[in-house]
């Protein structure tokens, strides 16, 4: 048989394999573009991601004052099965700056993510919200019900006076040193301080000593990020930052934030919710469960050896926990 005559007729076998089932072909590779706009919020310009494919899920960032940006790419693998959209909120990252920051509130970024959801015209959607975005998260729950299918609280507080408590516990256990390095700069005034471009920020010093040596702890467990820099988890934008935390350190939440007391009207909250939390968690694991007890029918899925980043801890199990979650006929 010569070569030509050969090939025709390997090239007719795999064909009757193939018409038959008995090869298998390689799986498509499935593309996921992304979009950004821009939805005009009553005033604000919120910047808008969306990536994915399947029912919508908005993710909320925390801070405040931070980014999707952290969020990426640890919760991309929840695009093979749902829409992502990722908000920049309001004076943050892409998203439009305001002149007078009193206007920095997590209720006028509750109503900023009803308008996304209005222009995007997605119907019901689930939130996810992690730290403060999951104050964000409780407040649009509770303000915009008929909005949400489904809700997942990640390391977050129901109550600034209850996280406040945490604070307070959290430098009781801090080396005796260090805390009053903390307690010293506190009292001293942190802003206004150095050259000109430094006065609007943290003094380095402190940055050090209060994310890096006071919180780096709660923030890790089984994977510490090998790139975390305390001078880079500053807000990336301090007027929001400080509006909504305040201006006197990262061990008391002042600001406007103080406004989120939610524990009397979780219970009203009837929309199926996910809860979770690091056991070692900045946000103490002690919030969730109560956040559990007050929220009916809510589950509590508490990540072990894992701090505040519980997606970089625990990627499989977040994963699981979340995608389960949103699909609980089909698991993963």
């Amino acid at each position: 048989m010569n070569h030509h005559r050969f090939r025709k007729v390997m090239l007719a076998f795999v064909l009757l394999l193939t018409s038959r089932g008995l090869t298998a072909a390689p799986p498509a590779a499935m593309v996921f573009p992304v979009q950004e706009q821009f939805v005009d919020c009553g005033g604000v310009l919120v910047y808008v991601k969306t990536v994915g494919k399947g029912e919508p899920l908005i993710l909320l960032h925390g801070g405040p004052g931070a980014t999707h940006n952290y969020l990426l790419p640890h919760l991309l693998p929840l695009a093979r099965r749902n829409r992502l959209i990722f908000i920049d909120e309001r004076g943050s990252g892409r998203s439009q700056k305001l002149e007078d920051p009193a206007g920095y509130t997590v209720e006028a970024m509750a109503d900023d993510v009803e308008a996304v959801r209005k222009a995007l015209g997605l119907g019901k959607v689930a939130v996810l919200g992690h730290s403060c975005g999951g104050v964000l998260a409780q407040a649009y729950a509770l303000k915009y019900p008929g909005s949400l299918s489904l809700l997942i609280l990640c390391s977050t507080f129901h109550s600034t006076q209850a996280m406040n408590e945490v604070f307070v516990k959290m430098k009781a256990k801090m080396p005796a040193e260090l805390r009053a390095t903390i307690d010293r700069m506190e009292a001293e005034g942190l802003f206004g301080k150095g050259k000109p471009y430094q006065q609007g920020r943290y003094p380095a010093e402190y940055a050090e000593a209060a994310w890096g040596l006071g919180y780096f702890p709660y923030l890790y467990g089984a994977r510490p990020d090998p790139r975390f820099d305390p001078s880079g988890s500053a807000p990336d934008d301090w007027a929001v930052y400080r509006e909504m935390w305040g201006s006197h350190g990262e061990f008391i939440i002042d600001g406007n934030l103080k406004s989120a007391e939610y524990a009397d009207r979780l219970p009203s909250i009837k929309i199926p919710t996910l809860i979770t939390v690091g056991d070692h968690d900045e946000c103490d694991p002690s919030l969730s469960r109560e956040m559990n007890r007050l929220i009916p029918g809510s589950r509590l899925v508490v990540f072990p050896n894992s701090g505040h980043m519980t997606f970089v801890d625990q990627p499989r199990m977040f994963l699981e926990a979340v995608d389960t979650f949103l699909h609980p006929a089909k698991g993963r």
